[in-house]
């Protein structure tokens, strides 16, 4: 919570050069070349990355694979990660092809969009393919892994190496070297040579391989990332280093100051109402019960689904509402409930420090008036500033709800009226 995740897998967001189709413009997409691409992109970063095609139909795989020439590769654009190891639901293979011919790219491009990959990170029914990005393949004598991160335990920005980076990394953490720096010092030449020694770079690639630390280390800072993955970067045998795929993680907190980050997020298919919730300033995520859910704060939210949980009921979701509750971010959290089928009771959890709890009770009178009434049974626990005066107010509504202000009183309460 409170994070914001936007994957990338190389896509470009520039036109396509003559004589590729003007359909296969990537348009708005979250991933960055539009980062890391210095040439086309709204920030310099000269972190190096082949040049590449966003394409949408076979036809247009088939045209940037003539012209770009083969071997090419085709990498499916989904916001999940392991497509290599994933399955199509056309043909059972990865969502990452290289391809020999033009044909080929025809062949397999049809076989991957419009289609479900399915990978370790996807719901079991797969995420759908819209998008594939190609690129002209690239000779690897060595694949590494590359990332920058916090390592919250030493309070410290940390650049993780390993030299067996790829689809294996995950099974190779003992081969992951990990190096502390301070972000306001930035990286320091004694780090660099402790890099070298422990990775064993030659000294004509050390000026590349600094390169790209010191321009990751900038993005970090000036994008406010929490994350940034190149794996793999990998050694061409011309001794080049490229980076193949990258995966980058910004705090959803900077929203406000990085307008052009966020504006390419994309969001995955089946959780519409969670981004609809986050629009409206509602922490949303649903789960597999029937009691839905609305309380004001994380920590009673969660305090809430464990002593569900604990009498035997099951939480349909976690639904913070924060401490800025108003009528309007009451219907919205009403709204998706009700739109929520296998809710079948609401339990509002209010406790009123930051906000009246008066103030709560007219907002659910209004929001219930708004929509004609509840299609379940509601149970409404308020504790704190005016609370009495509120359960007046909910009392005198003489709406079909039930009151408490007990909470486990009220938490069995919604567990029994959902059994009936």
């Amino acid at each position: 919570i409170g994070l914001q995740s936007i994957q990338t897998a190389n896509t470009a967001d520039e036109p396509p050069r003559a004589p590729l189709p003007q359909t296969s413009r990537a348009g708005k997409t979250p991933l960055f070349n539009a980062v890391i691409r210095c040439s086309v992109c709204y920030y310099k970063y000269a972190i190096p990355v082949p040049q590449g095609y966003v394409v949408t139909n076979p036809g247009d795989a088939e045209a940037v694979v003539s012209s770009i020439g083969a071997p090419s590769v085709l990498k499916s654009q989904i916001l999940a990660g392991g497509r290599g190891k994933g399955k199509m639901s056309s043909d059972g293979k990865g969502g990452i092809r290289i391809v020999a011919t033009p044909e080929q790219a025809f062949q397999h491009a049809s076989r991957m969009l419009g289609h479900y990959l399915t990978t370790q990170q996807t719901p079991p029914s797969g995420l759908l393919v819209t998008k594939l990005y190609i690129y002209k393949a690239v000779d690897v004598e060595q694949e590494f892994y590359l990332s920058l991160t916090f390592d919250r335990e030493r309070y410290s920005p940390v650049i993780l190496i390993s030299d067996q980076g790829g689809v294996n990394i995950e099974s190779n953490q003992d081969k992951l070297h990990k190096f502390w720096f301070n972000l306001s010092q930035g990286i320091t030449a004694e780090t660099m040579a402790e890099i070298q020694k422990q990775l064993c770079f030659k000294d004509e690639e050390m000026p590349t391989i600094e390169s790209i630390i010191r321009q990751m280390i900038k993005l970090f800072k000036e994008r406010d990332a929490i994350l940034l993955e190149l794996n793999p970067l990998v050694r061409t045998p011309e001794g080049n280093f490229v980076c193949l795929d990258a995966k980058f993680d910004f705090d959803n907190a900077a929203q406000f100051r990085q307008p052009e980050i966020f504006s390419k997020e994309e969001h995955i298919p089946g959780f519409e109402d969670e981004y609809e919730a986050q629009k409206h300033g509602l922490v949303y995520i649903r789960l597999k019960g029937h009691i839905g859910n609305i309380v004001n704060g994380a920590g009673l939210a969660m305090a809430t689904n464990d002593l569900i949980n604990l009498h035997g009921g099951k939480c349909a979701n976690f639904l913070d509402i924060g401490g800025k509750a108003t009528t309007e971010t009451l219907l919205k959290a009403f709204e998706i409930l009700n739109q929520d089928q296998q809710v079948r009771g609401i339990f509002i959890n209010i406790f009123g420090g930051i906000v009246r709890c008066d103030m709560i009770a007219e907002s659910i009178i209004q929001a219930a008036s708004a929509l004609g009434g509840f299609r379940v049974p509601v149970v409404v626990r308020l504790q704190g500033t005016n609370c009495d005066a509120a359960m007046k107010m909910l009392s005198a509504s003489e709406m079909d709800i039930s009151t408490e202000t007990d909470f486990e009183k009220a938490a069995k309460r919604i567990i029994g009226l959902t059994w009936s």
